[in-house]
């Protein structure tokens, strides 16, 4: 098979930075597989993606299809023709399907039976006369949001295109594409080489932009160089670049020739607190903040320009007088709103609406303040500092600066409670609530800052179950998911020993209006239950270890880890597999007879050897197991009980369990209930 270069290239008005990457992506893989679906084989590719173009080079691409052999069966002949051999319906509805007639089909004669049958040798197509369909269906399905409509035309797209590259081998692959016919030319820079540029290979197209087009087409290539442009700017000026990888993302979407450029700004706006300077570069500037090497904010700020500047200080001026009215912004918020004590907002919370038939963002935080409140109870800590924390958690919400940049809920709040003279725990607790914000994030530091995540989260997830809004497929606009898988790892990770089910029922009856409680309370525990599963699958846990401990009910999450970690353990002991079995075969026994955990061995019914060894082990294992599940310690108590495997099996092997004498069957049955219920402690190892 001959083996051809391929090269696709839409051009277009600058397309939306934040979507660049998905959109390069999502069009790159409908191509590639489209190509696939059709046979056509390639050996490698490359996607490109810059603000004016989206591109992708596929190589040792197939030139044509292999011929393919088509063979279909269809009715049986005593179905396919009636008594006087006339073909029926079946038969001429089979050789339609085929777009043939029923004189060209075939008998296919089998051991099983006799069929109608079509073979066809169909010719493999040109990869030439495939491509211009694959790249329109691929373009088609483009995840872009809402499309737009330029000039005179019915096209749409993501943004108006001007030019279509593309080119099979060395040749033009004649085509039109989004009304714009292709051609074997490209565009490099807007300013610095807006001209036609010939390729005359696809290989040669990435090298051809970048030394006559001024343009650096491949995105992770783009990104690292500004990456690196930056980190060596910020070194230059002795200090440090927060480089946030959104925001990188973003910046190299902008760009197609990037250059860095450091610039400052005046050191009165560093008494504002340094987040709402970073934010206010970050978001509206997409600037660079630069720290020095304890993490302070320096006067400093790196831009990357999309200009290649013979007068750099031109651009560096030009950045700094449009920053400093955005740090004069935020001085301000933050002059404005120290003017007016944070616990000055808990009333105006009463008129702020957190879900219209849970009351409002006030109500929440009472509600959340008596459950930590509770918690604190619990964990021998101070009740009123984690109930100041909580009641003033929300508070800053309705501060100037959180109005203008919400992404600093809660740092923000931290700040004017100190300014409030509020005590330290508060504050921080004010801020690190919040925590974890994301899949990975830290947690909070302190117990008074754990506690009040705690209880914003159960308020959260109970109330919202109580009302029915439960997250479907991708939509969680409360966020639940995140607030429960963060619920769980503070709790594990932090290690509280607090029952969940009592704070989550403590949680339910404070909701208000008439809600199935009951039925509350059942959904938002699977909900979590759910969320603990996959937090312990993506540990590497088994779905059949995690089973094992949900299947026993543990109250607590960190009781519920203790049994995992030893269940984990266990299922590595050679006498795990067999062990497993043997419960499971004990369950399945128990199940079909009314029994009572509390029934009392009889020793005087044991007649056979095996039995009698059983009960013997059985004692003396009871009473090295049961301190040990006592003090929670699972690993150990599995460990011991692992050593009853031989003679559990020797027992099954040479005792028949159901006897007919009903005394001595039951007790057997005590005996096997017995260990059973020294198993079920742990976990149900039977699921193992």
């Amino acid at each position: 098979m001959n083996k051809t270069d391929f090269l696709i290239e839409i051009g277009t008005e600058e397309l939306p930075p934040k979507a660049l990457s998905k959109l390069s992506a999502a069009f790159s893989d409908g191509i590639l597989n489209r190509l696939s679906q059709a046979k056509l084989n390639i050996e490698s590719h490359k996607s490109f993606a810059t603000p004016r173009r989206l591109a992708l080079l596929v190589q040792g691409l197939d030139e044509q299809q292999q011929d393919q052999e088509i063979a279909r069966k269809g009715p049986a002949l005593k179905a396919a023709y009636d008594k006087d051999g006339n073909p029926t319906k079946a038969a001429e509805g089979f050789a339609r399907s085929c777009g043939t007639t029923v004189d060209n089909l075939d008998k296919l004669e089998t051991d099983k039976g006799s069929w109608l049958f079509y073979k066809l040798q169909q010719k493999g197509k040109a990869a030439a006369e495939l491509l211009p369909e694959i790249i329109q269906q691929s373009l088609d399905t483009l995840p872009i949001p809402k499309r737009m409509r330029w000039g005179a035309n019915k096209t749409e797209f993501v943004r108006p295109v001007h030019w279509v590259l593309a080119l099979i081998g060395d040749s033009l692959l004649k085509t039109k594409i989004l009304d714009i016919e292709s051609a074997t030319s490209t565009r490099g820079h807007r300013f610095h080489a807006p001209s036609e540029i010939q390729v005359t290979s696809p290989a040669d197209y990435e090298r051809i932009l970048s030394e006559k087009g001024k343009v650096i087409a491949d995105f992770s290539v783009r990104k690292e160089l500004i990456r690196k442009q930056v980190m060596n700017t910020a070194t230059d000026n002795n200090g440090e670049a927060i480089i946030d990888e959104d925001l990188l993302d973003e910046v190299t979407g902008l760009v197609e020739f990037p250059v860095a450029i450091a610039g400052g700004f005046d050191t009165e706006f560093l008494e504002v607190p340094q987040e709402a300077l970073i934010s206010s570069m970050q978001d509206h500037q997409k600037y660079f903040p630069v720290v020095n090497n304890s993490g302070k904010l320096l006067p400093l700020f790196i831009t990357i320009s999309n200009v290649d500047t013979t007068n750099p200080e031109v651009v560096k001026q030009g950045n700094e007088r449009v920053i400093r009215p955005r740090l004069a912004d935020a001085s301000f918020f933050w002059n404005q709103d120290k003017k007016r004590r944070l616990e000055n907002n808990l009333e105006r919370l009463k008129s702020v609406v957190f879900q219209n038939k849970l009351g409002s963002i006030y109500d929440k935080s009472a509600r959340a303040a008596d459950i930590a409140a509770t918690i604190a109870n619990t964990l021998n800590l101070s009740q009123e500092t984690v109930t100041r924390a909580v009641m003033l958690s929300k508070c800053d919400l309705l501060t100037d600066m959180v109005g203008e940049f919400p992404e600093l809920q809660g740092i923000m709040g931290k700040y004017y409670a100190l300014n409030d003279k509020e005590g330290a725990a508060v504050a921080q607790a004010i801020e690190e609530h919040y925590q974890p914000r994301f899949a990975g994030d830290i947690l909070p530091s302190s117990d008074i800052s754990a506690i009040a995540a705690i209880a914003d989260r159960i308020d959260t997830l109970s109330a919202i179950f109580a009302i029915g809004l439960l997250p479907t497929g991708d939509k969680d606009p409360f966020a639940l998911r995140r607030a429960a898988l963060g619920l769980i790892r503070i709790l594990i990770e932090k290690g509280y020993d607090i029952n969940l089910k009592e704070f989550l029922q403590k949680a339910i009856s404070a909701i208000p209006g008439e809600i199935n409680r009951e039925e509350t309370l059942k959904n938002v525990t699977i909900f979590i239950m759910d969320r603990l599963k996959g937090y312990y699958l993506e540990k590497g846990v088994s779905a059949s270890i995690f089973e094992a401990v949900l299947s026993v009910e543990p109250q607590e999450l960190t009781d519920f880890d203790k049994r995992i970690q030893a269940c984990t353990g266990f299922a590595d002991n050679p006498a795990a597999e067999s062990l497993a079995a043997a419960n499971k075969r004990i369950r399945n026994i128990l199940k079909k007879i009314e029994f009572s955990s509390e029934t009392v061995i009889d020793e005087h019914l044991l007649a056979e050897d095996a039995e009698k060894a059983l009960f013997t082990e059985l004692e003396q294992v009871a009473t090295k197991v049961e301190p040990l599940l006592a003090e929670h310690k699972y690993t150990e108590a599995l460990t011991e009980l692992a050593a009853v495997k031989e003679t559990v099996d020797t027992f099954f092997d040479n005792v028949m369990v159901m006897a007919e004498d009903e005394k001595v069957k039951f007790n057997r049955i005590a005996m096997l209930g017995k260990l059973n219920n020294l198993f079920m402690q742990v976990a149900d190892i039977s699921l193992l």
